[in-house]
């Protein structure tokens, strides 16, 4: 649909809200940020692996910026691999683990067995590593792994307790790569997708230590109601499913460095719109909860700040980045949609058409949720030109149907594969 048909679907708004998306997602690639984070080269091999839908462009960067011999592997998402020379790239499935990720992470486990004192692991971590890198524990099945991943993508678990989960049941994560490498060091390289940067859960930690326990993870299952296969839960009983803990002598030599995370993207959209003429209003890099409950809160924020019953004038922009949720219970469930494009919907609704507003809500890796897009945008009109097309807003939203919605409206964001991940951006705008 054309820009001159939206109200507020002006050149001038989209084209702010799409600069600030493309801004946030520059200031995370690998490629611009990798070469001031590298390590000293060791005196004997140095063995690069590593998972994420960062991990292609993070190898990629890393030959460029190496100097002397490398080799290893990373697994990236499908349609998300980049030529490399000395690194090899595995595609794998995300968000439920395949037996693709699941053949690749029993080789990056070997091959990190097989290092010395002298040699150097070096683990390009990324969002989407702990899917995509799947070795299942002792006696757990990679179906049974895989029922579980389903279980919490649906019940709206935070993505601090579906890692908490997901460290217990891996022969590789919270640490465990780590600890197969020993003596050697091992350095992770990590692009943060999560809550306050804790390096320990990007991708689940393959190579730190771990401060959850298998206590939490079975409480976690239980919070949820999760019904885990007997294997799962035999496992989580059992006290060797504990993880690596801080001051375990085997990761003394275990080392992690972040190189981008989701507070330099809100800074650099923030750079965007104050060059702008507004007003920024940063809540921060760390929102979780419901996608449509955040976005619900969001709105009424943004109606105060319209009527002045907040000390921030328009112009202005509100600014937030984390990974909110979506909850697949009730009888919802059967549409397409992902989290952004869920909070796009359900800010719509809570905005009302309000007039000088708009907004968008992307994730940083350029798929939202299981789709092609990224995420959406929202206008005063978005509900008036819905109905009109005989789409009813509230009944998309009961039912996770964002995609369709959004898409009939041609007001789906679609980037493509970003090689980058730190996590969710949203923008909305309040001209006055």
């Amino acid at each position: 649909m054309a820009d001159d048909q939206h109200e507020l679907g002006t050149a001038d708004e989209r084209a702010l809200l799409r600069a600030m998306l493309d801004a946030a997602v520059k200031a995370a690639d690998p490629r611009a940020v990798i070469s001031t984070h590298l390590p000293k080269a060791p005196a004997g091999r140095t063995v690069v692996v590593g998972a994420g839908k960062a991990a292609a462009a993070m190898a990629q960067a890393l030959e460029d910026h190496w100097r002397g011999p490398l080799e290893g592997l990373v697994i990236t998402r499908y349609g998300h691999g980049l030529p490399t020379r000395s690194i090899e790239v595995v595609e794998a499935a995300h968000p439920v683990p395949d037996a693709a990720g699941h053949r690749a992470a029993q080789r990056i486990l070997s091959l990190a067995a097989g290092l010395g004192e002298d040699d150097l692991l070096i683990c390009l971590i990324s969002g989407g590593g702990s899917a995509l890198m799947a070795l299942p524990a002792d006696g757990i099945t990679l179906e049974d792994k895989q029922a579980v991943n389903r279980a919490l993508l649906a019940s709206g678990a935070t993505i601090t307790e579906m890692n908490c989960v997901r460290k217990h049941l891996s022969a590789i994560k919270g640490g465990r790569l780590a600890q197969a490498a020993w003596p050697a060091p091992c350095v992770s390289l990590l692009i943060s997708d999560v809550p306050a940067d804790d390096p320990s859960m990007v991708a689940s930690g393959p190579g730190l230590a771990d401060v959850t326990t298998r206590a939490e993870a079975l409480a976690v299952l239980a919070k949820y109601r999760i019904e885990a296969p007997e294997s799962v839960l035999r496992w989580l009983r059992n006290p060797a499913s504990e993880t690596p803990k801080p001051g375990d002598p085997q990761l003394e030599r275990s080392k992690a460095r972040i190189i981008a995370a989701p507070s330099m993207s809100l800074a650099a959209a923030r750079t965007v719109a104050e060059a702008a003429g507004y007003t920024v209003v940063d809540l921060g890099d760390r929102v979780e909860g419901e996608a449509r409950d955040v976005a619900f809160a969001h709105a009424d924020f943004v109606r105060e700040l319209a009527a002045g019953r907040v000390p921030v004038r328009p112009p202005a922009v509100i600014l937030s980045g984390g990974e909110t949720t979506v909850a697949l219970g009730g009888a919802g469930g059967g549409g397409r949609g992902g989290r952004n494009a869920e909070y796009a919907l359900a800010l719509a609704i809570g905005l009302d058409g309000l007039p000088g507003t708009a907004a968008i809500a992307c994730d940083t890796d350029g798929i939202d949720g299981s789709e092609d897009n990224a995420g959406a945008i929202a206008t005063p009109d978005t509900l008036s030109r819905a109905r009109l097309l005989g789409l009813d807003p509230r009944a998309a939203l009961d039912a996770h149907d964002s995609y369709s919605f959004f898409a009939a409206l041609g007001d789906l964001v679609v980037t493509g594969p970003t090689h980058t991940n730190v996590n969710d951006f949203r923008a909305v705008l309040i001209k006055g």
